[in-house]
Order: structure tokens, then sequence, then C-alpha cells
């Protein structure tokens, strides 16, 4: 991990870098589903059309992105022992986010929470393809300003845990 550190690169390129893999491998996986969600129930994720499903895919990626990133931060501020963070955070997100099931299902302070979660915004908006309706105006650019804004938060959270780790000696501890 220390060789990582000492490329002349910033966080971002690192982030990105790992996004860009992430989303090639996603949309691997997505197809491999979506071929057997058509098979085994006839359900076609293309019937609302391509322009629908990218951006419902976009803003799956985007959330990762962020998820990622935090989860990154937390690991790098307390070791690998934060990493059972990540996969608590992924299935918080997915229930808050209302994947399952609409949000408006949700008690109140958890719609809250939901609320300030792009993904809900880019399933609220693929779900309204099909018949559902909408429970939020304009989600589309909700959850696109909500991921530009925890993006650049979530960068700026791992840049000053990096830079915690270099200071207590934890990043040379981690690299071992």
């Amino acid at each position: 991990m220390k060789h990582q550190f000492l490329a002349p690169i910033a966080v971002r390129h690192l982030t990105v870098g790992s996004w860009l893999v992430g989303i090639v491998r996603g949309l691997v996986v997505f197809a491999l589903l979506a071929a057997l969600a058509w098979w085994a129930f006839g359900f076609d994720p293309l019937a609302p059309g391509v322009g629908a499903l990218a951006l419902f895919l976009l803003g799956c990626f985007l959330t990762a992105w962020i998820v990622g990133v935090l989860v990154c931060a937390l690991v790098m501020l307390f070791g690998t022992r934060a990493e059972a963070s990540a996969w608590a955070t992924v299935n918080l997100v997915l229930v808050l986010a209302g994947i399952y099931y609409p949000v408006s299902v949700l008690p109140a302070p958890a719609a809250g929470i939901a609320a300030a979660i792009p993904l809900t915004y880019f399933l609220d908006s693929y779900r309204s393809h099909f018949g559902f309706a909408a429970e939020f105006a304009a989600p589309l650019a909700r959850g696109l300003g909500l991921s530009a804004l925890y993006i650049a938060l979530a960068h700026l959270a791992l840049r000053a845990a990096i830079d915690r780790t270099r200071r207590t000696g934890l990043l040379l501890k981690m690299s071992e």
C-alpha cells in the first residue's frame, strides 16, 4: 500500500481508477443478472429504454463510489478492523434507499435518512418507468447533485485520513 502513496498521483486518480474498473465489473455482472431476470422471471430491465437504464446504472455506480471512498477513509483511520463497515454500510444503504420497496413504506425517520442517499432518487426515477408513481420531484437532478456533493466530501475525508495515517505511521503498519 505504501508504494501507491509514494507514486506521484493524487487520491482522485486512485479512486477514479478503481471506480472505472468497478464499472466494468459491474456492467458484466449486471448483464448476467439482467439475462437471468429475463429468462427466469420475464423481467426486461431494458424496457424503459437504454437512456433510463444508463442513468439508473450511473446512480448505482456513483453511490458505490461514494461508499467505497468512505470505507477507504475508515480503513485508513481505524485499520483493517473497519473493513466490516463496508458490508454493513452497503446493506444499510440498500435497505434505506428503497431497492427492495418504495421509500414511502419506511417510517418517517428512516425515510428522512433515505432522502439523503443519492441512490434513492435513481431508483425512484427508474421505478417510475415501470408504472410506479414517482415519490420525488426531479429525482435525477437530486440524485446527481447529492452524488457530486458526497463525492467531494468523501474525497476530502479520504485525503484527511491519508494525511493522518502518514503522521501517525499507520500507513506503514498497514503496508506490512
